[in-house]
């Protein structure tokens, strides 16, 4: 019954808040309007495209019969998950990638709660991102000309510099941290999401010898409260339909897409996967399955009687 109130929900905005390029007076004033926020109704009127993320309900302690938190890998190079790294900047439609749109919120000051891991202690600033995604390298020559006394000017100084960034192009994974409980008021198993980080190649590491091209950091975890407006006013885009406003924040929470269980809260070691069965990618596929039927076995359990 959810997923269809949601498809309901989803089908209406669609239809009135959609840009239409139908009723737009030229190509510029369409763009214009994109740009600052506004979006064209049916009726050829602009409103306020800015939105509120639909608040979560205060959650008691007393009301959580069962809970269990998982850590997932979202791998953009499946074809479900492909609208997450999708970016376009058409006429008819302008969408940033999941990670560009992070990236945006994060170095803009706009997401505050951003940290350098999953358990969310230490606090980045914006300068220690950056140097987490970008990497200046210089030349030894330019050295030399430096203790030669030649004078460095900025187009020479660009010869012998190279600037390695991790763009979007680089991030083909997100992990994801959250909650799967039972609300003992609803009586219901629902999900909450806590935490996001990209996953890409390190820039610092690149051109070095002991650099491994196969090995991804966690560039930035960010709490995913503090960056639900932002997604939420962030559009997916929809290969179906060009005029879909279903935003990033409605697919995560909405669970849309396909993810691997990892990590879990267990008595094995820290949990991950590949530390209680090493070396073994099949095994670690099939424990990720049958944890997560186990979640969803939860509540089917509670109505036995």
């Amino acid at each position: 019954m959810k997923y269809l109130i949601f498809s309901i929900s989803l089908l209406f905005s669609c239809l009135v808040t959609g840009q239409n390029i139908l009723n737009a007076s030229s190509p510029a004033a369409l763009r214009a309007m994109r740009d600052a926020g506004l979006k064209i109704t049916a009726t050829g009127d602009t409103v306020n495209a800015v939105k509120e993320p639909l608040p979560y309900g205060f959650i008691e302690t007393k009301d959580i019969l069962w809970a269990k938190t998982v850590w997932e890998i979202i791998d953009l190079n499946e074809k479900v998950n492909q609208p997450l790294y999708y970016t376009s900047n058409s006429l008819v439609q302008k969408t940033n990638s999941l990670y560009q749109v992070l990236m945006d919120a994060v170095m803009n000051g706009k997401v505050k709660e951003v940290y350098d891991d999953e358990d969310f202690m230490y606090r980045l600033n914006p300068d220690e991102i950056k140097n987490r995604v970008v990497s200046v390298k210089t030349d030894d020559s330019l050295i030399d000309l430096l203790n030669e006394g030649i004078e460095i000017t900025d187009e020479v100084k660009s010869q012998y510099t190279d600037t390695i960034q991790t763009d979007t192009r680089k991030v083909k994974l997100i992990k994801i941290k959250g909650m799967w409980y039972v609300d003992k008021r609803l009586g219901e198993l629902r999900y909450r999401l806590l935490g996001i980080a990209p996953q890409g190649p390190d820039p610092q590491a690149i051109g070095e010898s002991f650099y491994d091209p196969n090995e991804l950091i966690d560039l930035f975890w960010v709490w995913y409260p503090d960056v639900r407006k932002e997604l939420a006013n962030h559009s997916v885009f929809n290969p179906r339909n060009n005029m879909s406003s279903v935003s990033y924040d409605d697919v995560l929470n909405a669970r849309r897409f396909s993810s691997v269980i990892y990590k879990s809260e267990s008595g094995f070691g820290g949990g991950k996967l590949e530390e209680y069965l090493p070396r073994d990618a099949k095994a670690q596929m099939e424990e990720s399955h049958r944890i997560r039927e186990a979640i969803l076995q939860v509540e089917n359990d509670m109505w036995n009687y």
